[in-house]
């Protein structure tokens, strides 16, 4: 029997449990059985309960922190290499400790490196993630990785929103060839917003560069953490007279007081996948989910098929 023969197996990480089952529905099969189990000092030992030897093997888990999260996907990994799987995929919709991807001062970290070795070593020999903070994080890897872009979800959500006057805007200059890609997509102006931060979550001050007078304006990130940024950004575009200001971003890491930010905010809406699962529920979140794009891609690539058509932008 080769390898497209055999059923692929697919397995989920506890922080990332109710996207599994909806990829694994979308995928056709069940997920597969893992048990954890805890000592009291907090050490953890996850077991597959069924036979992986020789498969294709897809562990699913967003490594966001905790550190736990991260170290629970390195030690399934580890599990499936011990237990003999022949390909294993780290599906990871967000790839934590992203934002240390380059050294931006003296004596820090590349963590974004180091936890991409970590993967490796672990037992990894594909991984499949989406949005990276930083495209390059990529060359990080030794082993293929499969970029996937949230934009696949968002821009029929935004179609079907049916804006006009819309313009698609960056919240900083690092994500303005993201916006330059949704703003061509959809056929509209982009504006950008210059902003210098005290320190990191603290923005010191923020200017418009573009015109929003009269537009629906719709503010594009990978992710959204204090929320300090994005709402700083839509009441600016308010005040410079905007209709309204949406936001969309991949990842909702949401941290600290975020929610009530948003609450707060002229934001209209803030659209997010289901790649980090909400600690609270917020009239002003929408979640739009990506189960659907990585079971077509985890499908396509136990198959050996292409999916550069799951590639909008």
């Amino acid at each position: 029997m080769n390898d497209v023969e055999k059923v692929a197996k697919i397995f989920a990480c506890s922080q990332s449990t109710e996207l599994a089952e909806a990829i694994a529905e979308h995928y056709g099969m069940p997920l597969g059985k893992v048990i954890t189990s805890h000592y009291s000092d907090g050490e953890f030992q996850p077991s597959f309960e069924e036979s992986v030897r020789g498969s294709r093997v897809f562990i699913i888990g967003s490594t966001f922190p905790s550190s736990d999260n991260l170290m629970e996907m390195l030690l399934m990994l580890d599990a499936a290499k011990r237990s003999s799987a022949r390909h294993i995929t780290a599906v990871l919709p967000y790839f934590g400790w992203a934002r240390q991807d380059r050294k931006d001062k003296p004596r820090v970290p590349i963590a974004a490196k180091l936890v991409a070795k970590m993967l490796e070593t672990a037992g990894a020999t594909r991984i499949i993630s989406m949005d990276l903070h930083a495209d390059q994080i990529q060359g990080f890897f030794e082993k293929p990785v499969d970029h996937l872009f949230a934009s696949t979800v968002f821009l029929p959500y935004l179609r079907n929103l049916g804006l006009n006057n819309l313009t698609i805007a960056s919240p900083d200059m690092g994500g303005s060839k993201r916006a330059y890609a949704y703003s061509k997509a959809l056929e509209s102006d982009v504006v950008i917003c210059y902003k210098q931060r005290a320190k990191a979550n603290t923005i010191s001050h923020m200017e418009l560069i573009g015109d929003v007078t009269g537009k629906n304006v719709v503010l594009v990130d990978d992710l959204v953490d204090t929320a300090g940024t994005l709402t700083h950004a839509a009441n600016l575009m308010i005040e410079r007279g905007a209709k309204s200001v949406r936001a969309i971003c991949t990842h909702p890491v949401l941290s600290g007081n975020a929610y009530q930010k948003i609450k707060d905010s002229k934001l209209e809406e803030l659209i997010v996948t289901d790649s980090i699962p909400l600690k609270e529920k917020s009239e002003k979140i929408r979640v739009v989910s990506c189960a659907e794009l990585f079971a077509d891609v985890m499908k396509a690539v136990h198959y050996n098929k292409s999916i550069s058509s799951k590639f909008l932008m």
